[in-house]
């Protein structure tokens, strides 16, 4: 190996000399090593040295005793007790990441060609005895180099055979670089936005505040249904609290994920942060014996207790209005006068607030809050589960012909949701009565009586979308799918505000039914969960059934509107014919339209109405002809076909019309 040659890279840190000057000191111990066992014919001489002259390059002024304080290196060592013996277990493990020459060099000597140090030589720089290698099988089996994940053994052959092999990409971790491992998805920093100062100072957040200070043993855990929100009150607690987090997505949790994830963090001074992708079970958090504080979010329910240590479990929100008024003033600075009607329009938590600021910041114009309701709809669009559509309504009051009950219910649902803020917060009536925020309501009738149309009118007048979801498309046969479907549409609609209309919901509110098998029992499973979500939801929420009697009373007793949607009665059925047949169309309306005898001979919902004249104004088009009687009843028969449904007639003519 004469033929290699080192040339010294440029130094950046102190951080990084000082480690290679240790990877310089044990480069120094190997050669000795090898020159004291390995004879000349064997050709190892060239590899003493390279060894002697790369060590002199890298440590001209002699390797420091201890890490200094606040290097990455000394953090590993003071979190995880680590010993001399294993502080340089860890720095021959990653000589080879120095040089590509030392990586060569350790390959010509091992056993099987790897570019690793083995156990072998581990032994031989202990002092090779019966006793150092005794008490380096102890530290290659159960030391706390190991226990923690940052050396391991690997390979199948003899014990003092093996590798020993650093955790991956850690070496330049310690380096101070900030280099990630493979096999860990790393999420990006949130970032802590304006208007958490009120949620920072409730005393579970102030307790899980000073654990990070004293960096007490603790699992500290922020569920919340939006990771994204989850991430962000993590970071807000170690912000808080004068650390940053350094955070990983996972979908499963096992020791060899936390411990790479605790290595990273300590290396670069940082709070461990694991968010917990959706589990269909209850899953623990494998530490070990690491005696920091982690932080980890997840789906509320997601989490088994931790056997070992103590647990801080802290609520996710929702923060004040007041809050929410301020993330809005410095998320979108020229809309600060409007902030309090983006609230009423957009009560989002700080955090999506903080992401709608960034989205909105590249119009390059000045900016309405209209602009900020098409921000939110694009970015809640983008991201809709399966079976969900986002829609704008363009429709009112006048629309709706409905009994005077049913619609002072509507009316009194959208003056409930406009003074929520008052009487919940102002009146205190939250407090005193735990009310809870948002206003559920059940639509009940036989399709085409108005129940779509209803929500549609809800969502513009409360100045939202519609936010309509196929629950057949939701409901899956999976264990564990439904939940994970509808956390997702809830998610959204929390994100928008939209008005939420579950429609047929009959598939996940009917009546629960007799446990027989596990899928019963799941399937109730999901009733308790939907049931949860409805109450924790803080907008409009509109569940559509045909019939009443299908929907499970424990829904019923949490809803605060349940709106019937009879048959339209002869004057409603007459006032439908006439809007969906105006006097305005003039020509287009024939002579003979009979529109009262059509109400009074067919007692069918408004849906098919609307239906019937669309359907004839189509097949007046095609032949240039004026909208018929004829054409009606055809359209109106169709309808009738459609449901198998006993065809009424026709409605006798008008005495006008026999004249002519």
């Amino acid at each position: 190996m004469s033929e290699l040659a080192y040339h010294a890279a440029p130094v950046t840190s102190r951080d990084s000399r000082d480690l290679t000057s240790r990877a310089g000191r044990v480069a120094a111990m190997v050669a000795t090593v090898v020159e004291q066992h390995c004879t000349p014919e064997s050709g190892a001489m060239d590899a003493v040295t390279f060894l002697r002259d790369w060590a002199a390059s890298a440590d001209p002024a002699g390797a420091p005793t201890h890490p200094h304080v606040g290097s990455p290196l000394q953090r590993v060592v003071r979190a995880f007790s680590l010993t001399d013996e294993e502080v340089d277990l860890i720095v021959l493990a990653g000589v080879p990441e120095e040089h590509e020459g030392l990586a060569t060099t350790f390959r010509s000597l091992h056993p099987t060609g790897e570019p690793r140090p083995t156990a072998g030589l581990a032994a031989l720089l202990l002092g090779g005895g019966r006793s150092e290698r005794t008490r380096l099988r102890g530290m290659l089996s159960s030391g706390s180099a190991v226990r923690h994940g940052l050396v391991q053994l690997e390979g199948a052959g003899p014990f003092f055979e093996r590798s020993i092999v650093l955790a991956d990409e850690l070496w330049s971790a310690l380096h101070g670089c900030d280099a990630w491992p493979t096999e860990l998805t790393r999420v990006a920093s949130v970032g802590t936005p304006p208007g958490m100062r009120a949620w920072l100072d409730v005393a579970e957040v102030q307790a899980c505040i000073g654990v990070i200070r004293q960096g007490a043993r603790a699992l500290i855990a922020v569920p919340h249904e939006d990771a994204v929100i989850g991430r962000a009150r993590c970071e807000a607690i170690a912000a808080a609290a004068g650390r940053e987090v350094v955070g990983a997505a996972v979908s499963t949790i096992d020791e060899r994920t936390t411990r790479l994830l605790v290595a990273h963090a300590t290396a670069r001074g940082g709070v461990p942060m694991i968010v917990l992708d959706r589990a269909d079970r209850r899953v623990g958090v494998p530490l070990g014996d690491f005696n920091g504080p982690v932080l980890v979010t997840a789906a509320p329910g997601s989490l088994e207790p931790p056997p070992d240590r103590a647990l801080l479990r802290v609520d996710a929100g929702p923060v004040p209005l007041g809050a929410m008024r301020d993330a809005w003033a410095a998320a979108v600075p020229g809309l600060a006068g409007d902030a309090g009607v983006l609230v009423a329009r957009h009560p989002l938590d700080p955090t999506i607030t903080a992401q709608l600021g960034r989205d909105l910041a590249v119009a390059g114009r000045a900016l309405d809050p209209r602009d900020v309701s098409k921000a939110v709809r694009t970015r809640t669009g983008a991201s809709l589960p399966p079976g969900v559509r986002l829609v704008v309504p363009d429709v009112d009051w006048s629309q709706l012909v409905l009994p005077p009950d049913s619609l002072g219910q509507l009316h009194a649902a959208v003056n409930r949701l406009a003074a929520q803020s008052t009487v919940l917060d102002d009146w205190r009536m939250r407090e005193h009565t735990q009310a809870t925020r948002g206003v559920r309501m059940l639509f009940t009738g036989l399709p085409g009586t108005g129940k779509s149309l209803a929500a549609a009118v809800l969502a513009a007048a409360v100045g939202t979308d519609l936010m309509v979801v196929d629950v057949a498309r939701l409901v899956s046969k999976w264990l564990g799918e439904t939940e994970k479907n509808l956390a997702a549409t809830f998610e959204a609609a929390e994100r928008t505000r939209a008005v939420l209309l579950l429609d047929e919901a009959d598939a996940l509110f009917g009546t629960r039914t007799e446990i027989s098998d596990s899928h019963d029992r799941y399937a109730n499973l999901e009733t308790a969960y939907l049931l949860q979500r409805i109450e924790q939801f803080d907008g409009l929420i509109v569940l559509t059934s045909n019939l009443r009697q299908n929907i499970d009373t424990a829904f019923t007793r949490r809803l605060d509107f349940v709106v019937d949607f009879p048959l339209p009665d002869l004057p409603a059925r007459t006032a439908l014919w006439r809007r969906f047949v105006p006097e305005e169309l003039g020509s287009v309306r024939a002579a003979d339209l009979d529109l009262d005898g059509l109400a009074r001979i067919y007692p069918v919902p408004g849906g098919w109405i609307r239906n019937a004249a669309v359907t004839a104004a189509f097949a007046a088009a095609s032949t240039g002809e004026p909208i018929t009687q004829r054409r009606l009843v055809d359209a109106v028969r169709r309808e009738y076909l459609k449901t198998s449904t006993p065809f009424p007639g026709e409605p006798p003519r008008r005495r006008d019309d026999h004249d002519r």
